[in-house]
């Protein structure tokens, strides 16, 4: 497989937009390039946890409310860096297009019905969560909706979080709301209000197509500015309106 090693150079336009907030805000200059897409070098908290210090402390008072009220909440995933979210892409590039016979735009197209670009995912923040009920005895992939409905191993719980998680800060990333687009329904993602906002404000000023132009992952040789520009509109900003 041929890896890239150029990109047309364009710019993505009209990303720089403020919008009301609904948690104080942390200055733009907090944070860095490298921190917003993963690469930098951040300070993690608790063990098999993995979040920012503020993040991490309002994690473990929801566990503590779910366990008094007969939820284990279990981490699937949370901090993810670039180099891992890179790995994961290539893994689905290379089985979308050499085992299943993709073409190189319709394997992309797939991976990004739940799996981001390298450097554009809000696990590369500290801040986001997929979790579950650690009591249920379940076989199989976990992060499926369908366990998280009516008749599901995770239907109370989900329930327990539609009701009380945002107490806590944590927000539901991917909604179920009919006119959303971009990443399919993730009832196991949430995300820190508190800290992610003023993450994605600073993020929405980067010119997404100049920085990934230094990358040389599988199929990125496929993205143009067009592709960029609906993928920031419907998989970054197109998420829960409060967390814009």
């Amino acid at each position: 497989m041929k890896r890239r090693n150029f990109i047309k150079k364009a710019s993505i336009t009209g990303l720089a937009c403020t919008l009301p907030p609904v948690f104080p805000l942390y200055s733009d200059d907090e944070y860095s390039v490298d921190e917003l897409m993963g690469k930098a070098d951040i300070e993690l908290f608790g063990k098999g946890i993995n979040l920012r210090k503020e993040a991490f402390e309002a994690f473990q008072k929801m566990k503590k409310a779910a366990y008094a009220d007969g939820f284990d909440i279990k981490m699937v995933s949370s901090y993810r860096d670039f180099y891992r979210q890179e790995a994961i892409w290539e893994r689905k590039y290379l089985r979308f297009t050499e085992d299943d016979g993709m073409e190189p735009l319709e394997a992309i197209d797939k991976i990004i019905e739940y799996s981001t670009i390298p450097g554009t995912s809000r696990h590369h923040w500290g801040t986001d969560i997929d979790i579950i009920d650690g009591y249920p005895k379940v076989s199989g992939d976990v992060l499926v909706p369908e366990k998280f409905e009516t008749g599901g191993p995770f239907a109370d719980f989900k329930l327990w979080l539609d009701e009380n998680s945002e107490k806590f800060g944590y927000y539901l990333v991917y909604t179920d709301e009919p006119k959303r687009r971009g990443f399919k329904y993730e009832p196991w993602h949430y995300s820190y209000a508190p800290i992610s906002i003023p993450m994605l404000t600073a993020y929405r000023k980067l010119n997404i197509l100049r920085l990934l132009q230094y990358e040389e992952f599988l199929g990125c040789e496929h993205f143009t500015s067009g592709f960029l520009r609906t993928y920031i509109q419907d998989n970054i900003l197109d998420i829960n309106q409060a967390l814009l």
